[in-house]
């Protein structure tokens, strides 16, 4: 893992923001898959930061226990990402957005996380945040074909059919997909060893609660009928 914090603006990294879906536009593309009943498919890209490609000159002091020893005093010059730069995050979504392209994928204007393919009749949709993918589309084939694609490029994990993504989970159902957060409030719970609280009805204490309701009273002006 690099030292991220000893590179300098605009001489070891210029951009490090990577753009990631809008919650907008996963909701209107899990809408369209609904309505014309397309499958879902959820994928996890392993060491997603490892894959990207640097277009900076980095150079970093021989990691410990990886020292050369006929050159311990060389430095090495970085051609891929790792996790630590701060440009890691961009080189990776650039490294993906450049084979998407390449593959036939053309990007949203209004999401530069989504990405369109539309060639023949066959239409798929690309969200992507990061290292997590959803990719939906007319053709369950190309998407298996596109999967297939980007596995023999990059590490990646089949998830199968999208469950959970970004804290949500997705339930099939007779109606369409039931989203949630239960999972996620219990994972929360969990870590902060919660879980065993008492649940309450406001998020306020209750003495507090009656406190204010008092002050409240005691601020507001009698009405006429009272008088």
């Amino acid at each position: 893992m690099a030292k991220g914090f000893h590179q300098r603006p605009g001489l070891d990294y210029t951009q490090t923001f990577s753009p990631v879906v809008k919650p907008t536009t996963i909701r209107l593309v899990l809408s369209l898959a609904l309505q014309h009943n397309w499958p879902l498919r959820q994928l996890d890209v392993n060491n997603a930061f490892l894959h990207g490609s640097l277009s900076e000159e980095v150079y970093m002091q021989q990691p410990p226990g990886f020292i050369h020893p006929e050159k311990p005093h060389h430095v090495c010059r970085l051609r891929k990402s790792i996790y630590g730069l701060k440009q890691a995050p961009r080189a990776w979504f650039q490294t993906l957005q450049k084979f998407l392209c390449d593959y036939g994928f053309v990007n949203s204007k209004s999401d530069s996380s989504l990405f369109i393919f539309r060639i023949a009749g066959t239409v798929l949709y690309t969200l992507v945040y990061v290292d997590d993918i959803i990719i939906t589309g007319n053709s369950s084939i190309k998407v298996n074909e596109c999967i297939a694609a980007l596995a023999h490029t990059f590490s990646i994990k089949d998830l199968g059919n999208l469950h959970y993504f970004l804290g949500v989970e997705v339930i099939p159902s007779i109606a369409g997909l039931f989203l949630s957060q239960h999972k996620y409030i219990g994972d929360l719970l969990e870590r902060t060893k919660m879980q065993d609280v008492k649940s309450v009805l406001t998020p306020m204490s209750t003495s507090a609660l009656c406190v204010r309701m008092m002050v409240l009273r005691a601020l507001t002006p009698p009405s006429t009928e009272a008088q």
